[in-house]
């Protein structure tokens, strides 16, 4: 699946509750390390998850994203894909809940 095809769910959710694309962007950032014109690149190729991923140097403050997604803890999931993907899904969801900006990007 491509990347730019869940981005616009992730700018819905994050906007439908006040928060920005700019915020969520932020968000993106922090966890892949990519600036705006990568993320920009990303989203005009239709990157696929794997190769989005693959491309991205994580944050190694990720490892600190815990909590439950569809039911699962993302601290337990096996496959290291789909623990990134849901990393990333964790973070819209505490982004679209209000969560402080500081607290998502897990800063002192």
């Amino acid at each position: 699946m491509a990347f730019a095809a869940v981005y616009p769910h992730y700018v819905t959710k994050v906007e439908r509750k006040g928060r920005t694309t700019a915020e969520l962007d932020e968000v993106i950032e922090w966890l892949t390390g990519f600036d705006e014109p990568e993320l920009r690149r990303h989203l005009d190729e239709h990157t696929t998850f794997e190769d989005f991923f693959a491309d991205a140097d994580l944050n190694p403050n990720a490892s600190m994203i815990t909590g439950v997604i569809c039911g699962v803890k993302v601290q337990e999931i096996e496959d290291p894909l789909m623990q990134k993907i849901r990393y990333l899904d964790k973070l819209v969801d505490e982004l679209a809940k209000g969560r402080p900006m500081e607290k998502i990007l897990r800063t002192a």
